[in-house]
């Protein structure tokens, strides 16, 4: 516990809140990040001074909005999503099914945003959730446009496995990147949950680069997936060229 440094002790005890974990008592945020109580409570009243945490009257503590401040001025956080947003509602408005923006961070994909109609499939994701690469058609969309290093690594695995259809085979997977790059979407049947199959295209940025993802999510019954192709293709066009790409853009990969 006392071999971190105080940077990392902060970090530490912001990594203790998670989807899971959002509002946590000071013995549980000792307890998550590593630290002592002694330790925990004076950084904790440090962070709850600026901002970052807040406690409520029964003593426990939660995110504070200055973090949602910082967050805020994430190029790939809140800037995109408010350009994207118009896309999406007009993809939401085509389909009334789940529709999602998603980031690729190291081999993870964060999703940015989400839409969903009050009948649509249930899933498994919010705004600020971390879902591995392969198992989702953002997921796919982003690594199939990533480095090609990068990808030979992912693909050795591990790969993590959420339902019997979860693509854990690296020889599939390979073959399944091939499919997107040569389509230009992905489909994701089942991965996550058995009952929900989704469709994503990449978005691009203004260098021609692979920068961001966009998907609906539809139920696995009676998926129209050829109706749907163009809706999310259209919508990642849109999204692509409002951040400055044209096309015919020399597109670079992804190194992030």
């Amino acid at each position: 516990m006392t071999s971190l440094s105080a940077p990392d002790r902060l970090l530490a005890v912001l990594a203790a809140f998670d989807h899971e974990h959002p509002a946590l008592c000071l013995t549980d945020i000792s307890r998550r990040a590593g630290l002592t109580l002694t330790t925990a409570h004076r950084l904790v009243g440090a962070l709850t001074d600026w901002g970052a945490l807040e406690r409520d009257e029964e003593g426990v503590y939660h995110v504070g909005l200055r973090l949602w401040e910082v967050a805020a001025l994430a190029p790939r956080g809140l800037a995109l999503r408010q350009i994207a947003l118009p896309y999406l509602e007009d993809l939401y408005e085509a389909t009334h099914e789940n529709v999602q923006l998603a980031v690729r961070d190291g081999s993870e994909v964060v999703y940015i945003e989400w839409i969903s109609g009050r009948s649509a499939v249930g899933v498994r994701i919010q705004v600020g959730a971390r879902w591995p690469l392969h198992a989702t058609g953002v997921g796919l969309a982003l690594l199939a446009h990533g480095d090609p290093a990068f990808q030979e690594a992912y693909c050795e695995g591990p790969l993590a496995s959420f339902t019997a259809h979860t693509v854990t085979d690296p020889a599939r997977l390979r073959g399944l990147l091939a499919e997107v790059r040569r389509t230009g979407v992905a489909v994701s049947s089942r991965q996550v949950t058995d009952d929900a199959l989704s469709v994503a295209a990449p978005v691009r940025g203004g260098g021609g680069g692979v920068v961001a993802a966009v998907s609906v999510v539809v139920p696995q019954v009676g998926a129209q997936v050829p109706a749907l192709i163009p809706a999310v293709r259209l919508a990642a066009r849109g999204i692509s060229r409002a951040l400055g790409w044209q096309p015919g853009t020399a597109a670079s990969v992804q190194h992030s």
